[in-house]
């Protein structure tokens, strides 16, 4: 035996194939700087590096609960490519969609919902409306374990430096650049990691009542099956 984790995409797959209408995971993939649009790393052209999590989202109606998509990603090409294949993306009590490592990340969320209650009719709309989508919803690492916005953007941007300079690229960059971050904050990115994991599965749980309490309540849509939050097994430093 050995430790193991699946991705967003494949979780989203197996949670569906359950029943399971809610999971809460770490941060979801996207669009990698320089996949599109612009020369990628060296002189090789654009890298086409776009998780198939944004896909899956599209496609399998699950609502993801997590910090926003990982913040070494092209945030606004993440937003863009969502808002192109029509998946929901909502910011829990916040007007910024979170930095993942900070709370804010200077990009505006599409949507805001203002407590986990408006998030419930949200999901539930959606997973209602048969069109085969899921819905994400972010929420904002705790305050107190969060790196402020500075810290972490200049991490990252040192970090994507020097994979550049080294040659990382393809499957080996995301855990080389998670791995180089917290070098860089002395560690304080895994904590703020393993924080925003925690309070991204009290939410999904929370959420995940609210729909059944609705639906036991015929306040909405009859139930697709069993509600529950089901973060994946993944290493603090690679969520």
């Amino acid at each position: 035996g050995g430790w193991a984790a699946t991705t967003v995409s494949a979780t989203m797959i197996a949670a569906h194939a359950a029943g399971i209408d809610v999971f809460a995971t770490g941060g979801i993939g996207g669009v990698h700087r320089g996949a599109v649009g612009a020369a990628g790393r060296g002189s090789n052209g654009p890298s086409l590096d776009i998780s198939s999590d944004l896909e899956e989202l599209a496609r399998t109606p699950v609502a993801v609960v997590c910090a926003g998509p990982k913040a070494i990603l092209d945030l606004p090409l993440t937003l863009e490519y969502l808002e192109t294949r029509g998946v929901p993306v909502a910011t829990l009590g916040s007007a910024e969609v979170p930095g993942f490592y900070s709370m804010v990340s200077g990009v505006s969320s599409p949507l805001v919902v203002d407590d986990l209650a408006a998030a419930a009719d949200l999901v539930e709309v959606q997973l209602s409306t048969g069109l085969g989508g899921g819905v994400l919803l972010c929420v904002p690492v705790p305050e107190p374990d969060a790196l402020p916005r500075d810290i972490a953007v200049h991490a990252i941007e040192q970090a994507i430096g020097e994979a550049e300079q080294a040659g990382v690229g393809g499957p080996a960059l995301t855990p080389w650049l998670l791995a180089r971050i917290a070098e860089l904050t002395d560690g304080a990115s895994i904590r703020a990691n393993v924080a925003l994991i925690v309070n991204n599965a009290r939410s999904a749980g929370r959420l995940a009542a609210a729909l059944s309490e609705r639906r036991a309540a015929g306040m909405l849509g009859e139930p697709r099956g069993e509600t529950v939050a089901a973060p994946p097994a993944e290493p603090a430093q690679r969520g």
